[in-house]
C-alpha cells in the first residue's frame, strides 16, 4: 500500500538516519531504502539529501513530508471509524427486498430492530425478485430477502429465511367463493390477475398453472402485489398470492379464499449476499436479530 511507503518515509525523515527508521519499523535497512527508491521514481524527484551521517529533506522531500503527514493522518482515522463500524451497531444498511416481503414483513421487522439500534439508518429498495438480485450482483445493497427459488452462483450467499404459504383468491361475488371446497377442475376457463414476469409471485403462479394443467381464458398483468389484489377486490379476476399480502382483504370481506381440495401451496423466502461484499456489524447484528427471531408465516 502507498500508506506503507509513506510511513516509511516519514519514519526516515524524522529519524534522519535509515537505520533508525529500519529499527523503529521494525524492516531491514536496504527494505526502508527501496521504499524511497521507489517513492523517488514515482514522483520523479529526489526526496532526501544523503550522508553517511544523517539524511535531510529536498525541497521536493518536504513538501511530500507535508502532505504524507496529513495523508496518513486521515488514513488512520480512516482506520479507527471503519473498526468502529466493525464493532459497534451503528452507520447504514442498504436492504433491497421483493414486493411481499419488503411491503408486508420488513417493516414490522425493521421497526423493532430500530426501536432497539437507533444509530443504524435503513434504507429499503422495494422491487421484484429478479431486479434485487441483480443489485446485489453489483454490490448496491448490503443484503436482499426474495421470493421462491434463487439459482446457486459462485458470487451470492443464499440463507433460508422463512415459509410462505401461497392461496388463491377470488372477488367476494365470484361464483367460486360460494363453494366451500373448490376442485381443481373448476378453475379452468378463469380470468387471471398476474404479476409481472420477473416476480417471484408470478414465478410461483405461472409453475402452478403449468404444473395442474390449467387453461386460463385470458390474464391480466400488474407490477406490483397492491395492483393484483385490488384488482381481484374489483372483479377483474382471479389470482395466486401470498396469505401475507390480503390478510386484511380476507378479514375484511374484500375478496375470498378458494379453498383448493387437497392442495396446499407453498414457497421460501431467502435472503441474499453478494460474497465478496464487505460486512459491517449493523448488517450482521440485524440478520442475527432477524434469523433468531424468525416465524414461519
Amino acid at each position: 500500500m502507498i500508506t506503507d511507503a509513506l510511513r516509511v518515509f516519514v519514519t526516515v525523515a524524522e529519524q534522519r538516519h535509515f537505520s533508525k527508521a529500519a529499527e523503529l519499523l521494525n524492516l531491514s535497512q536496504p527494505g526502508v531504502s527501496l521504499h524511497i527508491k521507489n517513492l523517488e521514481n514515482e514522483l520523479g524527484a529526489r526526496l532526501l539529501h544523503r550522508s553517511p551521517k544523517q539524511v535531510s529533506l529536498t525541497e521536493a522531500g518536504s513538501i511530500l513530508y507535508r502532505h504524507a503527514k496529513r495523508i496518513l493522518s486521515h488514513y488512520e482515522d480512516a482506520r479507527q471509524e471503519i473498526q468502529l463500524l466493525q464493532n459497534e451497531v451503528t452507520g447504514s444498511i442498504f436492504i433491497g427486498a421483493s414486493f411481499t416481503i419488503g411491503e408486508y414483513i420488513l417493516p414490522g421487522k425493521l421497526a423493532a430492530f430500530a426501536g432497539q439500534y437507533p444509530q443504524v439508518n435503513i434504507q429499503v429498495t422495494i422491487g421484484n425478485t429478479q431486479e434485487i438480485i441483480g443489485a446485489i450482483r453489483g454490490n448496491q445493497l448490503d443484503i436482499g430477502f426474495v421470493e421462491g427459488e434463487v439459482q446457486a452462483s459462485a458470487d451470492l450467499e443464499i440463507i433460508p429465511y422463512m415459509k410462505d404459504e401461497m392461496i388463491v383468491v377470488a372477488p367476494s361475488d365470484h361464483p367460486l367463493s360460494q363453494s366451500v371446497v373448490v376442485e381443481q377442475a373448476m378453475l379452468q376457463n378463469q380470468v387471471w390477475v398476474l404479476r409481472e414476469l420477473g416476480s417471484g409471485t408470478r414465478a410461483f403462479s405461472d409453475h402452478f398453472i403449468q404444473e395442474t394443467g390449467i387453461e386460463a381464458k385470458r390474464s391480466h398483468v400488474f407490477t406490483s402485489s397492491q395492483g393484483v389484489k385490488e384488482a381481484v377486490a374489483a372483479g377483474l379476476g382471479i389470482a395466486l398470492l401470498s396469505r401475507w399480502v390480503v390478510r386484511k382483504e380476507l378479514a375484511a370481506g374484500d375478496i375470498t379464499e378458494l379453498r383448493i381440495r387437497q392442495l396446499q401451496l407453498e414457497r421460501s423466502f431467502s435472503i441474499i449476499r453478494h460474497k465478496e461484499h464487505s460486512r459491517s456489524m449493523a448488517v450482521d447484528v440485524f440478520l442475527q436479530k432477524l434469523l433468531f427471531g424468525k416465524k414461519e408465516g
